[in-house]
């Protein structure tokens, strides 16, 4: 139990399988899903296509979308339609196809009525010299969709270099992609809208994977962000103390290295929390890496110990 009877929520992760998945996610987080082909964990989610469900205490077997209809005390009772975060883990063994995300107001009109998706992440491992796709060098609208037409995608698709800790933020519009053996932790709004804009003519079943070109046309920033803009580094970061790595109007994310005793205040709607390495416990209740858990509103103290890597989040009021 927490404070005040108020109880830490621990979620049941829904792991998928993906063309480009391995198998870090059951051998190294203990996720207990079979197949070499399990790409993401969707640690902290009430989406339709994957809702996580409470596994302790008194709202165990509930999901997390009952949870948010239900007790929305529980979340600061936001004026939200829906839990506006998910919060995934992907373990990418092949380069993903590259992508860009519409706003919200695109995919209102576009997409019955789903959010859009801005999104970031946070590197927790990857291959010395690894790279990602963030933005592209196209100088004009025009530019791009000659680029695009002619199949020009060495010219068109910029890959910026990347270390393990490194946080990028991704806004709706960037063109982007992970590549192969890079392991992130993936902040982003309540959505699963994709624009697929080029594919590396791989085949799924004998098929080429459906491409969005005229959609993607019509969402990409141009020009893009400058790649030094796009990936910072998150080397230094005080230990035992609640870091604000980022924040913007669709949350704010947090990293806490616990390192013996971390206590903090919990003031926000909610704190969606995971573990990412290590282990030790969270007011008494024990914790590893590989968990999820939402610390509620009104929580109080959150005493954290042991030795433990976590990333947070949670939306604004």
């Amino acid at each position: 139990m927490g404070n005040e009877g108020i109880e830490l929520l621990f979620l049941e992760p829904v792991c998928t399988h993906n063309i480009w998945g391995g198998k870090r996610l059951r051998e190294e987080f203990g996720y207990p899903v079979e197949g070499d082909d399990l790409g993401e964990c969707w640690g902290i989610s009430a989406h339709p296509e994957g809702d996580g469900m409470i596994r302790n205490g008194s709202f165990r077997g509930k999901t997390l979308s009952q949870m948010w209809a239900e007790h929305p005390d529980l979340f600061g009772n936001l004026p939200y339609d829906r839990y506006p975060l998910l919060t995934k883990i992907i373990d990418a063994q092949d380069d993903l196809s590259i992508q860009v995300h519409p706003d919200d107001a695109y995919a209102q009109v576009h997409e019955n009525g789903s959010l859009g998706k801005t999104e970031c992440w946070f590197i927790c491992d990857c291959k010395e010299g690894a790279a990602l796709v963030i933005g592209h060098n196209a100088k004009t609208a025009e530019e791009l969709k000659e680029m695009v037409a002619e199949g020009r995608w060495q010219e068109l698709i910029r890959e910026v270099p990347i270390h393990k800790g490194d946080f990028i933020q991704i806004d709706p519009g960037t063109v982007h992609a992970i590549k192969a053996d890079t392991l992130i932790l993936e902040t982003q709004q309540n959505s699963a809208i994709t624009y697929r804009l080029y594919d590396y003519g791989r085949l799924q079943n004998g098929k080429p994977r459906e491409l969005h070109i005229d959609k993607s046309l019509d969402v990409i920033t141009v020009p893009a962000k400058s790649a030094e803009e796009s990936v910072r580094s998150l080397t230094n970061l005080q230990e035992n103390k609640l870091n604000q790595i980022y924040t913007c109007e669709k949350y704010t994310v947090f990293k806490l290295d616990v390192n013996g005793s971390a206590v903090f205040e919990q003031r926000f709607p909610f704190l969606a929390a995971s573990v990412l390495e290590g282990q030790g416990s969270v007011n008494g209740a024990e914790v590893r890496k590989g968990d999820h858990f939402i610390i509620p509103c009104g929580y109080g103290n959150v005493e954290m110990k042991g030795n433990m890597s976590l990333i947070l989040s949670t939306v604004e009021e």
